[in-house]
């Protein structure tokens, strides 16, 4: 295991317990509530259309909820993560909603060593996934051996536009990280975590990766894959950019101002046609 997935992977595993605990995720909801479906999935409902009956993988899916969402919505879901702790959490909310759900703990790159080539009909990912590994190339090709001929990938990601940007200055548009693919990581130090807590993490140093859009696709491309779908948002699900975004009814993030401006998030779709 690398230095940055072992810095990840703790920072994942102390975060899992606090994201599972915050109002964001909606753990108690989705318990008490059996139609209830994350935000993250319900935004993409008019695009993932009828998965009813479908053999479905969530890579990199957390705690889980959106996993359960899935499930909801009537595909038989397996779900894969690096983090144990994330796993446990994920296991515990599927228990508690009386949900068959696989959980595998792996690293996207392993999915494939782990779980049966060619058997799904449909590969989810869920936005803030993709900025956690080094290269888009290997992650494009697990997704095409892991589905059948006919199979679907089913993505929403932060827009790489978006990433690129400062979010420290509170009253422009900046532009100071790199928006290709590089070697070298984003390297944060930062001992808070994206949801209402008031926990601290211990694990704190991360390694994070921007991939420009058209890598996503080159990349998806070449492994065999046909785009079908491809849409760009003006909101995200958290406030990348503090002092600059407002909320909506959706639990949404948008610009303040001339959203026109920036794209913040895309929905994708690519099919394996052999």
């Amino acid at each position: 295991m690398t230095d940055y997935l072992k810095l990840n992977q703790a920072n994942w595993d102390e975060r899992a317990p606090l994201h599972a605990a915050s109002v964001d995720y909606q753990v108690e909801r989705l318990v008490a509530e059996p139609q209830h479906l994350s935000e993250v999935v319900r935004f993409d409902l008019p695009r993932l259309g009828d998965i009813a009956g479908l053999r479905a993988l969530h890579l990199q899916c957390h705690i889980g909820t959106d996993t359960l969402s899935l499930a909801r919505l009537g595909a038989r879901m397996t779900g894969l993560d690096f983090s144990a702790a994330s796993l446990a959490e994920a296991r515990r909310l599927a228990e508690r909603c009386a949900t068959a759900i696989d959980y595998v703990e792996a690293s996207v790159y392993d999915a494939a060593q782990v779980l049966q080539p060619g058997s799904f009909d449909l590969i989810y990912t869920g936005i803030g996934a993709l900025n956690w590994l080094p290269r888009i190339e290997p992650w494009a090709r697990t997704v095409a051996s892991l589905l059948k001929p006919g199979g679907r990938l089913f993505m929403r990601e932060w827009h790489p536009m978006a990433m690129a940007l400062d979010e420290e200055r509170q009253n422009e548009l900046v532009i100071r990280h790199a928006y290709f693919e590089r070697e070298e990581p984003l390297v944060w130090d930062d001992d808070s975590t994206y949801v209402q807590t008031d926990g601290k993490l211990n694990a704190s140093l991360t390694h994070e990766w921007n991939h420009g859009l058209g890598e996503v696709i080159g990349a998806l491309l070449a492994q065999g894959m046909r785009l079908t779908a491809l849409e760009e948002h003006d909101s995200l699900p958290w406030e990348a950019l503090p002092g600059q975004m407002c909320l909506d009814e959706l639990g949404e993030w948008r610009l303040q101002r001339e959203r026109w401006r920036l794209p913040l998030s895309y929905s994708l779709q690519a099919v394996r046609d052999h």
